[in-house]
């Protein structure tokens, strides 16, 4: 780990600095993070909610960041397991699986005032819905993202060969899915 992270890493656990870092911290990540979130949640105002709760989780867990990660990875992972954890909670509440689910988003697009796609955009995020809930937020962070195998194996602690073959898989999937929509 870098010097210069190291350093920013200390003055988040410190209190007389904590504040400060914190801002900092929400500064350079908020945008990045609400995207990668948004990806997995689909709705705007659900996205923001746990953008909310992944810096509540990052601020309150800081003090047991332990620096095995970079802190771009362990917030990442926070903000991954907070939005299936939001995903997982929605379906039981509307009583439908998470690829039902995922479908009612989908076609709720449209009507989004946040989403500017267009009909190549919203049948690429159909094809997505499809996709186990793993290799979607496997190709959103590696198609979307453009994230480095290495960085998405830190945030979802899984191995490259599995990451590559979970990609390969949900772009076959896709362009299946395209296909069999544009006939």
């Amino acid at each position: 780990m870098e010097l210069q992270e190291l350093t920013f890493i200390e003055q988040l656990k410190n209190k007389a600095t904590q504040e400060k870092a914190f801002r900092e911290l929400i500064s350079l990540y908020k945008e990045r993070l609400y995207w990668h979130i948004r990806k997995i949640v689909i709705v705007h105002d659900d996205a923001d909610d746990v953008l909310q709760n992944t810096f509540i989780k990052v601020f309150k867990n800081i003090d047991g960041f332990n620096g095995k990660s970079k802190i771009f990875s362990w917030m990442y992972r926070i903000a991954t397991n907070e939005a299936i954890t939001h995903l997982n909670r929605n379906s039981k509440l509307n009583t439908m699986n998470s690829v039902e689910l995922q479908n009612k988003l989908v076609e709720n697009l449209y009507a989004d005032e946040y989403f500017d796609g267009d009909e190549i955009q919203l049948k690429l995020q159909k094809a997505l819905a499809t996709l186990p809930q793993k290799q979607r937020i496997i190709f959103n962070m590696k198609y979307f993202d453009n994230m480095k195998y290495t960085d998405i194996s830190d945030i979802l602690e899984t191995s490259v060969g599995a990451l590559k073959a979970s990609y390969y898989h949900a772009r076959k999937k896709i362009e299946k899915f395209v296909l069999n929509e544009t006939k």
